[in-house]
């Protein structure tokens, strides 16, 4: 059984940075895609940043220019960095892993909370 569990959450000001960290179970392969999901009160989740299987990364527009996600796959791991954090970027953020044939395992969340 696959399982992701995110850490690095936590409180920060605007324009601060952090760096979440998922470390997966097992090994990661490089046909997963892994990325980044966030979901902030009433709202719906919405996709933050992927790489995938072909290390190409993919962004939300919110986040172009201050987020970068990245892989590890010798550490099982997969990090995003946030930059110029804004009040807006406060969410729960989910580790999100994709394998071939439907496969999907998600974490349990790290809070990131950015106040102004």
């Amino acid at each position: 059984q696959v399982q992701l569990v995110e850490s690095g959450g936590g409180l920060v000001q605007a324009g601060g940075s952090l760096r979440l960290s998922c470390a997966v179970s097992g090994s990661i392969f490089s046909s997963d895609a892994m990325g980044w999901y966030r979901q902030a009160p009433g709202k719906q989740r919405e996709l933050v940043a992927i790489v995938t299987s072909g290390a190409s990364a993919n962004y939300a527009d919110s986040v172009k220019g201050r987020f970068t996600v990245s892989r590890d796959n010798a550490k099982n791991t997969a990090y995003l960095q946030m930059s110029s954090l804004k009040p807006e970027d406060t969410a729960t953020y989910y580790c999100y892993l994709s394998r071939p044939y439907g496969m999907e395992y998600w974490g349990k969340g790290t809070l990131v909370t950015v106040s102004s």
